[in-house]
């Protein structure tokens, strides 16, 4: 084994030029350039990106968004009494869409005592601003049902993204076509 080892001597000069490799960084003017439109492009897509994510959460947020309002409507339809002051009837009850995206309405009730709501299973589309009206049941107990305070009416809703939402809103049966409707046959019991 030789004893010699290659000795690199530092403070001479070599007498190749150095070669030139792609992935050496180019110095000088060039290069102050190159960062300044890699910052600028940059700058650019990342204001782009951010714009787009802010639309894009308003406009889920606006799909999500939920905002009805319930009135008791015509009543009467059917049913009639099924014990000593109890009443059954048929009614409808309006739905409106006070938001900004279309909902679909599937479910609708209410309970308190004396007073027990429910739809029949119809589901209804609603755009935003339009009416709707759902068909529903109504167990009354003349002599407790029409009080002076509102029955909460609990709507489920699917909206726009698909997702289901529970919105309630109060609705005054005192003097509504329901308590109208109701009155006749309730009459007696009281």
């Amino acid at each position: 084994m030789s004893a010699e080892r290659g000795v690199i001597d530092l403070g001479e000069r070599s007498r190749q030029p150095a070669a030139h490799t792609p992935d050496r960084l180019v110095g000088g003017p060039k290069l102050g350039v190159r960062l300044v439109a890699a910052f600028a492009v940059g700058a650019v897509l990342g204001g782009v990106g951010v714009s787009e994510l802010r639309n894009s959460r308003k406009e889920r947020e606006r799909i999500a968004s939920v905002s009805l309002v319930a009135l008791p409507a015509s009543g009467g339809g059917g049913g009639g009494m099924v014990a000593e002051g109890v009443l059954l009837m048929g009614g409808q009850l309006v739905v409106i869409n006070a938001g900004p995206a279309p909902v679909t309405v599937r479910a609708a009730t209410g309970q308190r005592p004396g007073v027990v709501v429910r739809d029949i299973g119809q589901s209804r589309l609603l755009r935003p601003g339009g009416t709707g009206w759902i068909a529903v049941e109504l167990r009354l107990e003349c002599s407790i049902a029409f009080g002076s305070e509102p029955l909460s009416i609990r709507l489920s809703v699917e909206t726009a993204d698909r997702q289901m939402r529970e919105v309630s809103y109060p609705v005054a049966l005192m003097g509504s076509d329901w308590h109208r409707s109701a009155e006749p046959a309730c009459e007696h019991v009281r």
